[in-house]
């Protein structure tokens, strides 16, 4: 069993990130101090394997691929990552089990 979530539109994403971006390992997720809930989502590459840590959790697939370094897992297992289209935007849109709140956002959140 996985520790995320990744529904088919989100892999399809990160492949295509991947892709148009082909210096580029893995996309990553980490979970920072600070936004407006004490804790925001900080999305970006891994360069090269060599970046990931073996405590860290990385998920591969045909094409793909999505890291979540070892201090960000606690707070994010269980999160379901979903890819919305929609007609003024598009984004990732987390699904968090662990957190307690959030701001408007979406990219902020307490636990």
């Amino acid at each position: 069993m996985e520790l995320f979530e990744l529904t088919e539109s989100a892999r399809k994403q990160i492949s295509n990130l991947l892709s148009r971006n082909p210096g580029k390992y893995a996309v990553s997720l980490a979970v920072l101090g600070g936004g407006c809930a004490g804790f925001k989502y900080d999305w970006g590459f891994a360069d090269s394997a060599e970046e990931i840590n073996k405590e860290d959790v990385l998920i591969e697939w045909a094409g793909g691929r999505f890291v979540v370094d070892a201090m960000s897992v606690m707070y994010v297992a269980g999160t379901r990552v979903d890819w919305k289209e929609e007609v003024f935007g598009a984004q990732f849109e987390i699904t968090n089990p662990q957190a307690t709140g959030g701001c408007g956002c979406g990219e902020s959140f307490a636990v």
